[in-house]
């Protein structure tokens, strides 16, 4: 392995050696808690333009899976097509993999997508530096090299639009049609579509500043994706003319759904310092003592205060009691900012994809 560094926007260094694709880079380095499900964390495009730390020490124990296309589309066990981290940062990278359905192990995958990875970092000091001073940017560097490194300040980019669909497409439910569900794809993970498609809805998955509003559909899908939803202005006029409508048709959304949402309704969001990134998060359902483990990939939420008299906040973060979903007093529309769909990660919450095909049921009949 080729010795290189991690430096930091504030200066700081750490050294470690290179196993991924041997080039230097730069994004916004964050960690994730998560014990288990680096193919999934890789391959959510939340991560687009973030260089992600994993805090679990052994990583690439356990190798990596197909990366095959099942018949609709939809990969069979990843959460995209693609690699969308700018870089992996690891204490313990595991040369050694074992695992009944691994297809290769971590180093190959991540050479074959370009991405870089570092072993042999001091996670939880670079941890404890972030969660004090913040995400900041930072930058892989190949010792003795001589290169230019591309900078880009991470919240001056549109990632959504980087990693939306760029035309329509349409997946059949996996049994008998229920309802038409569009979903905004601003990064959406595969599971959440797995979801649907298991719960009879058609999902037509349309681009990110897609006007949806000219189609005929039952309900409304606001998916997760990467970055600031201030980028995601075309987005939120396209769902406030449909909060607008005279057709009161259902809505959910899931992470940055939850944040489009809110902007749609005329709520505001602000930038976390460290994040939520992890499977453990407790959220508790307002007005009530029911408590949930949830898994969580963001970086901006929703300011409760900012909330429009007909809508509420629908859970709060235990940790940090900063918004963990809306919903609105008399209508069909709410969201969570963590994944009910979980994959990897806990499926407490997942009954949230039922509550929402009730809603579509009812609005129907």
């Amino acid at each position: 392995m080729k010795k290189a560094r991690l430096v930091l926007s504030d200066g700081t260094v750490f050294h470690g050696q290179m196993f991924g694709y041997e080039v230097p880079v730069a994004g916004e380095v964050v960690f994730c808690t998560a014990m288990t499900g680096y193919p999934e964390s890789l391959t959510d495009p939340s991560y687009a333009g973030q260089m992600l730390t994993f805090t679990y020490p052994l990583i690439g124990n356990y190798g990596v899976p197909s990366t095959a296309l099942a018949e609709n589309g939809l990969p069979v066990f990843t959460e995209s097509g693609r690699i969308h981290v700018k870089a992996m940062i690891v204490a313990d990278y595991s040369e050694r993999f074992s695992h009944w359905n691994a297809q290769e192990s971590l180093a190959a995958w991540l050479k074959r997508e370009q991405v870089p990875a570092l072993t042999g970092i001091d996670t939880r000091r670079l941890t404890k530096l972030l969660r004090e001073q913040g995400v900041m940017m930072g930058r892989i560097e190949l010792e003795g090299a001589q290169c230019t490194i591309p900078s880009e300040d991470y919240g001056s980019v549109n990632w959504v639009e980087r990693v939306s669909c760029k035309e329509v497409i349409t997946y059949q439910p996996e049994s008998n049609r229920r309802h038409r569900v569009v979903l905004i794809d601003c990064g959406v993970k595969a599971n959440i579509i797995r979801c649907l498609i298991r719960r009879g809805i058609e999902v037509v998955r349309v681009p990110w500043d897609y006007d949806f509003n000219q189609l005929e559909f039952d309900g409304l899908f606001l998916a997760n994706g990467p970055g600031d939803p201030e980028k995601c202005g075309v987005a939120v006029e396209h769902i406030r003319q449909f909060l607008s409508d005279e057709r009161i048709r259902p809505c959910m959304g899931i992470c940055l759904g939850n944040q489009l949402l809110a902007r749609a309704a005329g709520s505001q969001t602000y930038k976390l310092k460290y994040g939520h990134r992890s499977h453990n998060q407790p959220v508790r359902q307002v007005g009530t003592n029911k408590c949930f483990i949830t898994s969580q990939n963001h970086g901006y939420a929703v300011d409760d205060k900012t909330l429009p008299g007909d809508w509420e906040p629908l859970f709060v973060n235990m940790n940090d009691e900063s918004n963990e979903g809306i919903r609105h007093k008399s209508r069909p529309w709410f969201s969570a900012q963590f994944h009910p769909e979980a994959c990897s990660g806990p499926t407490d919450t997942e009954f949230l994809f039922d509550d929402f095909v009730e809603m579509l049921r009812q609005s129907h009949s």
